[in-house]
């Protein structure tokens, strides 16, 4: 059974200690936790130079231009409620056929277009 770990990290050096330990067989990482696209950039990076996978934890659709441009990519995680609330809440986020989601490259940026108006029943008075 594979290792998979790092998805609550929140600085580039955790990430590189822990491939420094060989502790995981697949690094995870979260876009929006761990910095940013750089940031997930940067664990890609470290991840090719340490021969080990990558996994995008959870948000497949914010992860998945950033994802493309990592060279050990394994995965994104699909976590039913995350696309949920991406259909809900955003045009352009991308649908799974046979088992992959593509970027839509016709999009500017990440793809994604906030719907503030389909936003506005959950907000706080």
């Amino acid at each position: 059974m594979d290792i998979a770990a790092g998805e609550y990290g929140y600085l580039v050096d955790y990430f590189e200690r822990m491939l420094a330990a060989e502790s995981v067989d697949c690094q995870q990482a979260d876009l929006p936790r761990c910095g940013g696209v750089t940031a997930f950039l940067k664990v890609g990076a470290l991840c090719e130079a340490h021969h080990i996978d990558l996994s995008g934890h959870c948000a497949p659709a914010l992860h998945l231009h950033a994802a493309c441009a990592a060279p050990r990519l394994r995965h994104l995680e699909w976590f039913h409620d995350h696309v949920r609330i991406e259909h809900m809440l955003f045009d352009g986020a991308p649908r799974a056929r046979d088992g992959a989601i593509r970027p839509d490259l016709s999009r500017p940026g990440h793809g994604l277009e906030f719907r503030a108006a389909d936003a506005e029943a959950y907000g706080l008075d």
